[in-house]
């Protein structure tokens, strides 16, 4: 029974640590400004989001780009549960999207 304990808890943990955590997306709209889209993936064992949260790892992602004047206009967490979302703390993975702009527009 606890092999299948450990199992159960631990698969999750080592597909999510196995994958890759982030992804990042730019498309240009004009010489100096454009979108972008950034992911973030996370496991939660008992509220302790690993390696850090889903939003959190996408919006790191994003920066780190360094682009000038990053406009975040959309930010998405899944799944959502809403009050009973305390179940996802338990053991679950969450993936977070944000979007926005980047750079200056022409007048």
């Amino acid at each position: 029974m606890l092999r299948r304990l450990a199992t159960t808890l631990l698969l999750p943990a080592l597909l999510c640590l196995t994958a890759g955590c982030s992804s990042l997306k730019f498309e240009r709209t004009s010489e100096s400004a454009g979108t972008f889209v950034s992911k973030g993936v996370a496991l939660t064992l008992f509220s302790i989001d690993i390696p850090k949260s889903a939003l959190n790892i996408a919006r790191e992602n994003a920066s780190d780009a360094n682009l000038s004047n990053m406009e975040v206009t959309e930010a998405v967490v899944t799944p959502y549960l809403g009050w009973f979302d305390w179940l996802l703390d338990i053991v679950g993975i969450r993936r977070a999207r944000i979007e926005g702009t980047w750079g200056f527009q022409n007048s």
